[in-house]
């Protein structure tokens, strides 16, 4: 049944749908909405689930850990800091091989203070073991967590389901809310492979030498390399039933394109519509949508962007001292690829800055007018003022 939601309501809805037994979060913005909704569902009876409070990010993550380990779904959210003070047990998760699932909502870390987009909160946790998947609208945010927990569950690795502050979580548009029949189809009661019980105890992730723990990191990289295939498994039989297509990646007018942009999150639709005014006007743009982050999907982008001329990547992010995040992964995915193109990095939207049809036309025109990167990092609307205003 379609309705008008805003992002944050996809999240929960998809959360209700999933039949999660036991949630633990502590509100943040932008992210309160959506355990604020799974909240009133516990309250009401349209969820039976465990609602836990708890006065920390930090604790809600322990509050899931504990209970994906007994063998129940699990949910939890969080956002900026809140994200940040997870680490620790981030990766906890992932080394306890624990099929949870979280959303956050992609906000800016302080100081300064802000609670607008920036990718950098999501991006900071690459390495902690996480699937990570970026939405471009509230139908996708909801498509996606529902095959997040499919994907989860198939080799016990935990998920972030990534939407964008307030562009997405905190805008209303139509959204195809399936009943709880069809998901039932798609996503069956949750069969643990291994958990807690108190007839049979056990202990898990204890104390482990030199001589096993190696091996278990490489389980758990073998894991991730199994995740496209079986990405690409569940997003066809989601199809079947729903009727809506998801992939790793998407390639949007990129046969004959001489530039490329690639972007993730909502930044995406903003460059579906420059690539469409770009074509009106003889101009050969193409896009390159990237879902999933990690594990990063390199056959995809070796496959649409070899041979190309030129990328240009937009992140909303930076990894101070290095570049853009999202242009780092495609640099290292293209360098041992046939005729690979020259990529530009640019830096736009932090902290929650518009980027508009014309921010990204202006990076084509930039792009196209130049023979080769100017500099690793080309930054987009910076006030020169404001720049110089501050010590560096």
């Amino acid at each position: 049944m379609k309705q008008v939601a805003e992002g944050s309501q996809a999240v929960s809805e998809a959360v209700r749908l999933a039949k999660v037994q036991v949630i633990a979060a502590y509100p943040i913005t932008p992210q309160t909405h959506i355990v604020e909704n799974l909240s009133e569902h516990c309250a009401n009876g349209t969820l039976n689930a465990r609602f836990i409070c708890v006065e920390s990010e930090h604790s809600a993550m322990a509050a899931i850990i504990g209970a994906a380990s007994s063998g129940v779904r699990t949910f939890t959210a969080s956002s900026s800091h809140g994200l940040a003070y997870m680490h620790e047990l981030l990766h906890w998760a992932s080394g306890a091989r624990l099929p949870i699932v979280m959303a956050d909502v992609n906000r800016a870390l302080g100081p300064g203070w802000n609670i607008w987009l920036d990718q950098t909160d999501s991006l900071s946790q690459r390495d902690t073991g996480w699937i990570q998947l970026y939405c471009e609208d509230s139908q996708d945010v909801l498509d996606t967590t529902l095959i997040a927990y499919r994907l989860a569950e198939s080799v016990n690795l935990p998920v972030m389901v990534v939407l964008d502050a307030f562009f997405l979580s905190h805008t209303y548009e139509p959204v195809d809310i399936p009943d709880q029949k069809t998901v039932d189809k798609f996503l069956p009661p949750f069969l643990p492979r291994f958990q807690l019980d108190t007839e049979n105890p056990g202990a898990f992730n204890q104390f482990v030498a030199p001589q096993a723990y190696m091996e278990m990191r490489y389980n758990i990289q073998t894991a991730m390399e199994q995740i496209p295939e079986n990405f690409f498994r569940i997003a066809e039989e989601f199809e079947t039933i729903f009727g809506r297509q998801h992939n790793l990646a998407e390639a949007v007018q990129c046969e004959d394109a001489e530039i490329i942009f690639v972007a993730a999150g909502t930044t995406v639709s903003t460059c579906r519509q420059a690539v469409d005014r770009l074509r009106l006007h003889g101009e050969k743009a193409g896009l390159l949508k990237l879902k999933m982050f990690r594990p990063f999907p390199i056959d995809f982008p070796r496959q649409v962007l070899s041979g190309k001329q030129k990328i240009a990547v937009v992140d909303r992010n930076c990894s101070f001292g290095a570049s853009g995040i999202f242009a780092q992964e495609l640099k290292a995915a293209l360098y041992n690829a046939e005729s690979p193109p020259q990529i530009f990095g640019y830096i736009a939207g932090l902290g929650g800055r518009d980027v508009t049809p014309e921010t990204i036309e202006d990076i084509y025109w930039q792009t196209k007018n130049s023979d080769s990167p100017p500099t690793e990092n080309i930054w987009i609307g910076l006030d020169q003022e404001t720049v110089e205003s501050w010590y560096n």
